[in-house]
């Protein structure tokens, strides 16, 4: 059986991922109470495979109940049960908007005498450990639904007990820096193709592009290098049991050597044979 726990702070897009699960297979349960998370997989077990892939969300609404999620995980872990818990997150200002263009009631905003910043700051304390025990941490600041919908199914559409998924990300630094990334590779300092008229409008997945950004001594020599740092790395988050990892390339824009870089990375790790995925946060941003 596999089972996905869904949790994280209120408005950072939970709804969003339980319906890409629900997408690609996964029977899925919103606002689960924490405490008949195990009871749902017992009778998930009792169909014989036909619910096999189940994924709940469980969070503050669900009030006291929610704060018997580490017992019931360690239910799961006693019953041999395996499990993955995604924890999506946001950065204060965006779950502060996100939450006044909805007008929507935080779950804890009654005890923090009705300021939603006082609710935010108060969820973020106490999903502190939650977040910490998390096997993967999507961070939805800038990202759009459909960029969320396509990252949860990117992790989830294999088996997702199995293997550490490594996601090749490109991004701009002129919007701000992946906040779930593990290790982040500045590739400013490289000849920039948007000043070549005819490479400004095209991206790093096009061959003049690419071509453009390793033609040069200097995008060889900080790949090679980048390049052994990973390989190096790797079996290190592997011994520690680590499921996800994110390797993020920036730029200016994250349309040219970002894009460059993340796509040779991830042609690299594919060859040897790991469990990754390529993505393009900014590439179609203006």
């Amino acid at each position: 059986m596999e089972l996905i726990i869904i949790t994280g702070m209120s408005g950072a897009g939970k709804s969003g991922a339980i319906k890409a699960l629900e997408d690609i297979g996964f029977y899925c349960v919103d606002n689960m109470p924490a405490r008949l998370i195990s009871q749902l997989t017992a009778i998930c077990a009792e169909t014989n495979g036909a619910i096999s892939r189940t994924a709940v969300v469980t969070d503050m609404r669900g009030g006291a109940l929610f704060h018997s999620l580490f017992e019931e995980i360690q239910t799961l872990d006693a019953q041999n049960i395996p499990y993955k818990i995604l924890f999506l997150d946001a950065d204060d200002a965006t779950l502060m908007r996100r939450y006044k263009e909805t007008r929507r009631k935080h779950p804890l905003i009654d005890r923090c005498d009705g300021s939603i910043e006082q609710a935010i700051k108060t969820e973020r304390k106490l999903l502190s450990p939650v977040m910490e025990r998390a096997d993967y941490v999507i961070d939805t600041s800038i990202l759009s639904v459909a960029q969320l919908k396509e990252r949860v199914s990117m992790i989830f559409l294999d088996n997702a007990v199995t293997g550490m998924l490594v996601t090749c990300e490109s991004f701009g630094f002129k919007y701000g820096p992946p906040h779930d990334a593990d290790l982040i590779f500045d590739v400013r300092c490289l000849p920039n193709p948007f000043y070549i008229p005819a490479l400004k409008h095209k991206t790093g997945l096009d061959r003049e592009v690419s071509e453009y950004v390793m033609d040069h001594t200097e995008a060889q020599e900080l790949y090679r290098r980048i390049e052994a740092l990973v390989d190096y790395s790797l079996p290190l988050y592997l011994n520690e049991g680590k499921s996800q990892l994110t390797i993020a390339f920036g730029c200016t824009g994250g349309k040219h050597r970002s894009v460059t870089f993340a796509e040779k990375m991830y042609k690299h790790l594919s060859d040897k044979e790991h469990r990754v995925v390529v993505a393009h946060r900014d590439i179609i941003k203006v």
